[in-house]
């Protein structure tokens, strides 16, 4: 699979919705996170992402504003006690969690859920995690076709992540209404993560400028296991 310039990818799709890009920086040294949340509508837009003990969580902007929290208010990152650092753009972050805790594996909870209940869009539901030793799975739950009779799990294991590159995968293949699914393998892309602020501003600036909201970029030593975090909040700026 062709190595993509993330950047060039972001530039060219003015809403690719919500996307995760887990990978390796280019010494070898440090895996790489990166979460970030578009919106069309005021009630997506208005949102920021808050750090927790844990990880992080979104929020809305302006409480008053906030006409439907369901699909929009959630935990997208927590980091368990075993160092699984789960990422993911919906509530299955914390059904992953609670089913490892349980002695299972993501799969095992992914099991139980399927997309978003937001016909006739059906957004997939996009979920990541990072292992201490830097290894990754990703997975995506779509529908068939925009056929919400029929729930399509796809599940990518990493198990030797390649120095300077990564693999992402986003919710939208493109603006639309409805908005069209997430086709394919997770695309694989060059991760120039040598320094956390400039890959930070690097994916934010690449983001579409109208429908950008939230983005949360975390670099984790590999041998400590010590976390460097960024994140950038459209309503912050």
């Amino acid at each position: 699979m062709k190595v993509l310039n993330l950047m060039n990818y972001l530039a060219k799709n003015p809403y690719p919705g919500r996307g995760i890009v887990l990978g390796r920086s280019a010494d070898n040294q440090r895996a790489a996170i990166a979460y970030f949340i578009m919106g069309r509508s005021e009630n997506s837009r208005n949102r920021v992402f808050e750090q927790t003990e844990d990880g992080i969580r979104t929020r809305a902007f302006d409480e008053e504003k906030m006409s439907d929290p369901s699909l929009i208010i959630y935990h997208p990152v927590r980091v368990l006690p075993n160092g699984l650092t789960v990422v993911t753009n919906g509530d299955q972050t914390d059904t992953i969690r609670d089913h490892i805790a349980q002695g299972h594996c993501y799969r095992h909870a992914l099991n139980t859920r399927t997309f978003e209940p937001d016909g006739p869009n059906f957004t997939p539901r996009i979920s990541g995690v990072m292992k201490p030793d830097g290894t990754y799975n990703l997975s995506i739950l779509k529908s068939m076709d925009g056929d919400p009779a029929c729930c399509c799990r796809y599940f990518f294991e990493y198990d030797a992540p390649v120095a300077g590159t990564g693999h992402f995968i986003h919710t939208y293949q493109g603006d639309g209404n409805p908005l069209p699914s997430f086709e394919g393998e997770p695309r694989r892309v060059a991760v120039d993560a040598s320094d956390l602020k400039t890959w930070t501003q690097e994916i934010w600036d690449s983001l579409n400028v109208d429908n950008r909201v939230s983005l949360f970029v975390q670099l984790i030593d590999l041998a400590s296991g010590q976390r460097e975090t960024a994140l950038v909040n459209k309503h912050h700026l």
